[in-house]
């Protein structure tokens, strides 16, 4: 695989095709995802310079001998720390994380493949689940209008 510099764009890029091919299938509603959400542009790229990452991901694997197999995408523990390991600052960790797992989710399953990815990248960041939340603390709370009350009899 191809070496892009440390927390660029195209290195996130990188890993949101990768959570895209995760399954095996690329679905409209990940791609509606792509456009529809933002998602490339919060990447800080053009769907040009998206498409172009597409094409090297596809190329890369292509020449390394990697392929898909049904559910999941066949690239060694290695070869996906590298990638993982191309985004350093914690805080491009969690925007590629929260778009990796917008990707994955569009489609309402989670392949094997796609758990695997986002696991990986879970434990090789370090990152809890709980830290992707883009809700403000005690947003899950009810406030004194949303609390349930008797009605009267």
């Amino acid at each position: 695989m191809r070496h892009y510099p440390s927390d660029s764009p195209q290195a996130m890029a990188r890993l949101v095709v990768l959570a895209l091919l995760a399954d095996g299938i690329i679905e409209t509603s990940e791609l509606d995802q792509l456009d529809d959400k933002g998602t490339i542009a919060r990447l800080g790229l053009d769907s040009g310079s998206f498409d172009d990452v597409f094409y090297g991901v596809c190329a890369d694997m292509l020449r390394s001998g990697q392929r898909m197999t049904a559910e999941r995408l066949d690239l060694d523990d290695d070869a996906i720390d590298r990638m993982l390991d191309e985004i350093q600052d914690p805080l491009l960790q969690k925007k590629t994380l929260r778009a990796m797992m917008d990707i994955v989710h569009a489609d309402r399953q989670l392949a094997g493949g796609e758990a695997a990815l986002i696991s990986r990248a879970l434990k090789r960041w370090a990152v809890d689940l709980d830290q992707l939340s883009t809700a403000p603390a005690g947003a899950n709370r009810l406030s004194p209008r949303n609390r349930r009350h008797p009605l009267p009899a």
